[in-house]
């Protein structure tokens, strides 16, 4: 669960610090009052572009935290990364802290419980926790690929399909060896002699892949130590200056302060203003790492003539075996120690795996055709499903259906008398159809939906996914685009039911939705400071609430008090509170 999301000097945000509660978590506000940038800032914390943009007027950097209270089952997925790259606070196991800070000028950072990660940890944390749906993520739906994992997911399928995959690897790895047996020819006895050579010759030399690059660059420093010092040395004086010349790194900042200068009168020199403060850290950091690079050259001729006879016997090895790498040499020997197993084995082996494989194949058409029962059974009770949420959300005439497509191949797995075309999730592809208007054939789902449509067939989607979807935490940014007020209620009531399995985060304009927040937070914007900034608090007590539903009605005085009051009263009846 997000527990806590602290911003400074992010977009429009001054400074701000929320605390979301379990349940259904709703944020409202006029059009422009930024709530969406909250959905934003959580993005970044999921490893999303910093983009130095999102830095507010007059700052240096932003900064956005957030503190996520992890169970089960997602706390076992995330700890498989954290334990990996050692980031597990030991006094606060079930929580995680993320951080995200992006400067004006230089590099972004990334840090998970205080230590620094890179933002592709924070995408892979961010998977395990987070489904964030706007109304670009809707394109999701609409790639065939995934809605076999969709339907599996559904059908809880998941452990078996693992099975499946299983067996598809062992089938792959088997077929590859009977290829490279198949194709020995009459000289099997003179091949072995000459293999067993090889491999003890290479295997003596004890190789590492990694070593040669390190000895040559080794070797290269030593035979060259005292022209390194010198050339470093000159570098950087160059780059510092001394009483004979100014030095390039003040330059640099010089230039950069001017582009600074000239890129507040116009604006479309900061692209150049950007380059040149980059170049001037730059620089500053070279002269640094010259000198320091200077300073630590060593001279060691004794040294010198190690690497140079073990290099000597790494070439050796490369022209003999035609290679261009030691990688190369290891891998000829791995590929020879093998295939001399095999020549050993001889035909007895060659026959041994074609009975494997067809075993095998077997095996995969029953497990197959098992998935394939199954996932038919359960596209049928997820069209069923989704069309009755469909028809909640007023699409009663729209008809939703999953179509299972099967190809025969003559290589394919073995079904009865019959061989079918399958991979790693089995012989069945995967398509959801939809027909949005009666009397319509049922149509890919990308074909046919609109954006409207397309928010409404998602939210069905994750209702009837919702016993068996283990991401923790769900954003809904502006869901009801293109949904009226006449169905808000019934959006609202179907993402507070998933909350019983989730944490739910929604921005919103709907008032009839919001009324089924457990905790509901109002953006608006101050104008009274030099830079407008975004304000979000949570409402508390009823009266507040109200009086939001009444501004988001649209509705003034009395009447409209009494409206938002009685929207709130239907929902909290319908909520059983």
């Amino acid at each position: 669960m997000l527990e806590e999301l602290r911003i400074r000097n992010f977009a429009v945000i001054d400074r701000l610090e929320l605390r979301f509660g379990a349940g259904f978590n709703v944020i409202t506000g006029e059009t422009g009052a930024g709530k969406s940038i909250l959905i934003d800032a959580v993005e970044l914390l999921l490893g999303g572009r910093a983009d130095p943009a999102y830095v507010r007027a007059g700052s240096e950097r932003s900064q956005i935290e957030g503190v996520i209270r992890l169970k089960a089952p997602a706390r076992a997925r995330v700890m498989t990364a954290l334990e990996r790259e050692d980031l597990v606070d030991a006094d606060e196991p079930h929580y995680l802290t993320i951080t995200r800070e992006i400067r004006l000028r230089g590099r972004s950072t990334a840090r998970v419980n205080g230590v620094a990660v890179r933002s592709e940890l924070l995408s892979e944390v961010g998977r395990e926790l987070f489904d964030i749906h706007g109304q670009s993520q809707h394109l999701s739906l609409f790639r065939p690929r995934h809605h076999i994992d969709l339907l599996d997911r559904y059908a809880d399928l998941l452990d078996i399909r693992a099975g499946l995959a299983k067996m598809v690897r062992e089938l792959t790895a088997i077929q590859s060896e009977r290829r490279r047996l198949r194709d020995e020819g009459d000289a099997r006895r003179r091949r072995a002699d000459m293999l067993r050579h090889e491999v003890a010759e290479i295997e003596a030399a004890e190789l590492d892949p990694a070593e040669e690059k390190a000895l040559e660059a080794e070797r290269n420093r030593l035979a060259n130590s005292e022209q390194l010092a010198q050339l470093a040395g000159q570098a950087a004086q160059l780059l510092n200056g001394d009483e004979r010349g100014a030095a390039a790194v003040d330059s640099l900042m010089d230039v950069s302060a001017a582009l600074q200068r000239l890129a507040r009168i116009d604006s479309e020199m900061a692209a150049e203003y950007e380059t040149a403060e980059s170049l001037a850290q730059q620089t500053q950091e070279l002269a640094l790492n010259l000198a320091r690079y200077a300073a630590e050259v060593e001279h060691d001729p004794r040294r010198l003539d190690e690497l140079e006879e073990r290099l000597e016997l790494m070439r050796t090895l490369k022209r003999r075996y035609r290679v261009a790498s030691i990688a190369e040499v290891i891998a000829y020997a791995e590929a020879a120690a093998a295939e001399l197993e095999g020549i050993e084995e001889g035909g007895a082996r060659l026959e041994h795996l074609q009975r494997e494989e067809e075993q095998l194949l077997r095996h995969i058409g029953d497990i197959s055709a098992r998935l394939s029962a199954a996932r038919a059974k359960a596209s049928r009770a997820l069209s069923a499903a989704i069309m009755q949420e469909l028809a909640d959300l007023r699409m009663e005439g729209a008809r939703f259906e999953v179509t299972l497509a099967q190809a025969e191949h003559p290589a394919g797995c073995i079904i009865g008398d019959k061989r079918y075309k399958f991979d790693a999730k089995g012989m069945d592809d995967v398509e959801f159809m939809l027909s949005a208007n009666p009397g319509e054939p049922p149509r890919p789902l990308a074909k046919v939906a609109s954006g409207g449509e397309a928010a409404r067939i998602m939210l069905a989607l994750k209702r009837a996914l919702a016993a068996v979807d283990q991401t923790p935490i769900l954003i809904f940014d502006e869901v009801d685009q293109g949904i009226g007020g006449r169905i808000g209620a019934v959006v609202g009531e179907k993402l507070w039911s998933l909350s019983a399995e989730h944490q739910v985060l929604c921005v919103t304009h709907l008032p009839q939705l919001a009324s089924y927040a457990d905790r509901h937070f109002r953006a608006q914007k101050d104008l009274r400071a030099a830079h407008a900034a975004t304000e979000v608090r949570a409402l508390t007590g009823e009266g507040e609430r109200i009086e939001e539903l009444a501004e988001m009605l649209g509705a003034a005085g009395a009447a409209g008090l009494e409206s938002a009051r009685e929207i709130l009263a239907a929902a909290r009846a319908r909520k059983g509170i």
